[in-house]
């Protein structure tokens, strides 16, 4: 599956570093005085305040997606010094190598062609050699996902009750969140399970529930090596023998490059995809397969056709109106030079609850580098700490810190306008209306955090209230103080019509070209992540190790820890 790049979509390193690093550019020096200057002073309500178009002016539609960025610490001049950093850094020049298939991750030799996975057919994107193998392998993939459901819930041995997906990862996080965003899609006979932490007990506790013979595993490893995803199959393959399965080659398939490594396993069909897929990025790709076998055929063409519209957004709109950029040059504005450490993702949709998770991996492993393009260190800070929680749960953990903690956190709110059920039509009037109150009470909710950030609440008004669980002894001025608020935190908002396989797609490639943006102004290769190997080869070294108890060689720590779990 590892189809040659052709020579017209090369790029030498030497091309990629061509345009200066941010720090090195006027704009950047022209940032840091007005961050000095008024950056910091900057008050959501006085900009409100002065400028009554300021919620429209800031708001950007994109397809499927309406952000309103009017709530973020800045303006017109900061916006404007932003665009002159991205030219200045080439951004746009960037990001057509990008989107023409050059090879952006230079310290792998590989382009990054994830947006060629949701090329129309028959487009002539990236050459017709790539294309044509994309297709191919799609449709293969999907007349596969077809057949299985055409035939699951039945009784017959080999009809499928249970898909159990075991990777981790990338292999992992983007199908575990499409299927379940998209929830209303899923076949109705069909159980979706997701297996990724090397922990038995996760597999252990699902084991007991299913039927080897209703049952299909999917093993997801692009190299067919990955230390959790094949201790896993290794296990879920016992687990099919004791339980009587005898053709495992029919019960279990495989997603990755490297079909000798599966057909050892005993895996004989695979689907597979290229080294120009990176893991985070793939789920457009045969990892995708799980996704598949949840919402269909033409379901997931939908969402395939999501993310190539805003593929078509980021290519084509100008910087002032072109939504990834902004996202990614706030980002940057929001971490340089308003010195933001974090920002919170809080999905106004419980269907989206593993977003943070799936976007954790998108952000912090493409940009959590220490070292341009040229392998220098760099003199600032790259990628925040993303995390989050669905509302409004997030809001009976964490978001006291948020209104009232010393740091200033940015928040992302997204929000659905209209819900989609599964088995809708079958509900009554009154569920119905009863689902719909609680949608409206969600949207409040998420509004009313957001407005709750920006205008907070001053001493003297909360002096003015009861507060029902003061102590009766603690003067009113200490409660008063307690019940302050700040405000004039920052946050934005992206509002989706409706959660549906497209507009899914459309917010997904968002973030991944986002993500982009922000890196190619840092100066960092996003698409590689030598971060993780170096545990993983030192994890090699101590397996053996938790067995025959050697601790030569081991420093003092990690001697001590490893005999006291073997039990010594």
């Amino acid at each position: 599956m590892n189809a040659p790049m052709p020579a017209a979509l090369k790029m030498t390193a030497a091309a990629a570093t061509a345009w200066p690093r941010a720090d090195r550019t006027v704009a950047w020096s022209a940032l840091q005085g007005h961050a000095e200057a008024h950056g910091h002073a900057l008050d959501l309500r006085q900009l409100f305040a002065d400028n009554p178009e300021r919620a429209r002016r800031l708001s950007v539609q994109a397809p499927e997606v309406w952000a309103d960025l009017s709530r973020a610490h800045w303006d017109v001049a900061t916006r404007r010094h932003l665009l002159d950093l991205a030219r200045e850094c080439g951004l746009e020049a960037r990001r057509d190598a990008l989107l023409r298939g050059d090879i952006v991750n230079a310290t792998e030799g590989r382009a990054a062609l994830h947006t060629a996975l949701r090329a129309p057919k028959g487009s002539g994107a990236f050459g017709t050699h790539i294309g044509e193998q994309v297709h191919a392998e799609l449709d293969r993939m999907l007349a596969f996902a077809e057949s299985v459901r055409a035939r699951a819930g039945g009784a017959q041995p080999g009809d499928i009750h249970d898909v159990v997906h075991i990777g981790i990862g990338g292999s992992d996080l983007g199908p575990q969140m499409v299927v379940a965003a998209l929830d209303a899609w899923v076949h109705p006979e069909l159980r979706l399970h997701f297996i990724s932490n090397v922990d038995g007990q996760d597999l252990a506790a699902l084991l007991p529930r299913l039927q080897a013979q209703h049952t299909l595993f999917v093993i997801a490893s692009k190299t067919f090596t990955t230390q959790e995803t094949l201790a896993n199959a290794r296990t879920a393959r016992q687990w099919f023998c004791d339980q009587g399965g005898t053709d495992v080659a029919r019960h279990f398939v495989g997603t990755t490059t490297q079909v000798q490594g599966a057909a050892a396993f005993g895996v004989t069909t695979t689907f597979g995809f290229w080294d120009w897929v990176g893991g985070r990025f793939s789920m457009w790709s045969a990892i995708g397969l799980p996704i598949a076998l949840a919402i269909g055929e033409a379901a997931f063409r939908e969402l395939l056709a999501g993310a190539h519209a805003m593929d078509g957004h980021f290519a084509q709109a100008p910087l002032e109106d072109n939504l990834p950029m902004w996202l990614g040059l706030l980002d940057v504005w929001q971490r340089n030079f308003m010195g933001y450490r974090s920002r919170c993702l809080a999905p106004y949709s419980q269907n989206l609850r593993r977003l943070p998770a799936y976007l954790q991996q998108l952000v912090m492993e493409s940009n959590g580098k220490g070292v341009d393009v040229d392998g220098q260190p760099l003199p600032y800070a790259t990628s925040d700490v993303l995390w989050g929680e669905p509302g409004t749960n997030g809001q009976h953990a964490f978001f006291q810190m948020l209104h009232q903690g010393s740091d200033v956190v940015p928040v992302e709110f997204v929000l659905v306008r209209q819900p989609t059920y599964r088995d809708a039509e079958a509900m009554s009037p009154a569920l119905r209306a009863s689902l719909a109150e609680q949608h409206r009470m969600l949207l409040a909710n998420g509004l009313a955090q957001a407005q709750a950030l920006m205008w907070g609440k001053a001493c003297e008004d909360a002096l003015g209230e009861t507060a029902p669980t003061a102590a009766p002894d603690v003067p009113r001025e200490v409660i008063a103080r307690h019940r302050t608020f700040p405000g004039n935190r920052p946050s934005l908002t992206l509002l989706l019509d409706a959660l549906t396989p497209r507009s899914l797609g459309a917010l997904v490639a968002l973030f991944e070209h986002r993500t982009f943006v922000s890196g190619a102004i840092w100066g960092i290769n996003s698409f590689d992540q030598w971060g993780v190997e170096l545990g993983k080869a030192l994890c090699q070294d101590l397996l053996p190790r938790l067995d025959s108890g050697d601790v030569a060689g081991l420093d003092a720590a990690t001697a001590q820890l490893l005999t006291r779990l073997r039990g010594a």
